[in-house]
């Protein structure tokens, strides 16, 4: 039998003979690291199961990549590496790399009041700036807080601001303490679209996705674009799973809008190191991962769409996406240049802790 690593290169080869920007290869992998990867994804591998793929970079170069389960089980589609997921919170870095452009375009500042750019928000929101929102240091009061329970149909970024708006007060005042917040990202989300005169999707498309080669990513509005290769959504029951696609929640964008596959996401890996580019230069990927401190000293671990810690003592850059139906992890150790990237369809699982583990395997044997 042929192993699966072998069929996935095969399957790297062919997709790179189709044209357009080369998918990334696998290289082969030693038999005991395959078994050991394939070990972690155990949960994920039977045909009847919600999915995963994972891929992991090392020195620039694609090390591991591979796909388990299902990306669709009433159609008995099998999840691969290019199977698109829904990031959830793992969009935030790229909201906040289309905030930054505009900075760079001279359109926006980083301390700019939000209520330049959303006049609609109340007087307790006018301290805000572009950088708390940002850096998660806002106050505003999350929206999920403020949906009735007897709504039924899904929010969109609108409906958002409108309960923003409605609601004169905030949890804490601009830039005095940390607390994470879905409701920055959204009103990044339209700043973005008012500053630009483009709406969010077509901003992130035509600065980021499309420079990039990232062909398969897109923030999806339903009924305006379709996901190719789309995964979908299922959380445990029973002893199985059930759909669990949508919630009110799904339709929001700045804060976790955006679907993608393993493979596009290594060509924003290599973005983020190379500096310089179109997209990505070097002073500002520092700004952004770069946690502010808070009065009193206080330190934070969140800078421009990404968390920034140390683990096991590494510098480390990581995110998580967590929605209805989808669970996703993304870790960065810059200064060993190895990134872990794993997206699944199913709100169960752990995939933070399945790259610790590839990260200890690989960083400290």
């Amino acid at each position: 039998m042929v192993r699966r690593c072998e069929v996935l290169i095969l399957l790297a080869c062919a997709a790179c003979a189709t044209g357009g920007p080369r998918a990334p290869r696998a290289p082969g992998v030693r038999a005991d690291e395959s078994r050991f990867i394939d070990s972690l994804f155990s949960a994920y591998s039977a045909p009847s199961v919600p999915g995963a793929s994972v891929i992991v970079i090392q020195d620039g170069k694609v090390v591991v990549r591979r796909a388990y389960g299902m990306a669709n089980l009433e159609r008995g589609v099998a999840a691969t590496p290019e199977t698109d997921y829904r990031l959830a919170s793992v969009s935030k870095q790229f909201t906040a790399m289309a905030a930054t452009l505009l900075v760079k375009d001279g359109k926006l500042r980083y301390d700019q009041p939000v209520s330049d750019m959303l006049p609609e928000l109340p007087r307790a929101a006018r301290p805000v700036t572009v950088r708390h929102l940002l850096n998660h240091t806002s106050g505003l009061v999350d929206y999920e807080d403020l949906i009735p329970e007897s709504r039924a149909t899904q929010l969109n970024d609108q409906d958002v601001l409108a309960m923003l708006s409605a609601k004169d007060s905030v949890y804490f005042p601009a830039g005095t303490q940390y607390r994470y917040s879905n409701s920055g990202y959204v009103l990044l989300g339209l700043i973005v679209a008012r500053v630009s005169g483009m709406s969010y999707p077509e901003f992130v498309r035509t600065r980021i996705f499309r420079p990039l080669g990232m062909r398969a990513s897109v923030a999806h509005v339903e009924g305006v674009d379709t996901v190719p290769r789309r995964a979908f959504g299922y959380s445990p029951r029973g002893g199985g799973f059930t759909p669990s696609d949508q919630s009110l929640t799904s339709a929001t964008l700045g804060d976790g809008g955006i679907y993608t596959n393993v493979d596009d996401m290594v060509r924003w890996d290599q973005a983020l190191y190379a500096g310089g580019n179109e997209v990505v230069d070097t002073a500002s990927l520092t700004l952004a991962t770069t946690p502010p401190q808070l009065p009193a000293g206080a330190a934070t671990e969140y800078g421009f769409g990404w968390f920034v810690d140390r683990y096991r003592g590494i510098r480390r850059w990581r995110h998580t996406g967590e929605t209805s139906g989808f669970r996703n992890a993304i870790q960065r150790y810059p200064d060993r240049r190895v990134t872990i990237v794993i997206l699944t369809n199913r709100s169960s699982g752990e995939p933070e802790a399945i790259a610790e583990r590839i990260a200890d395997r690989l960083l400290f044997r």
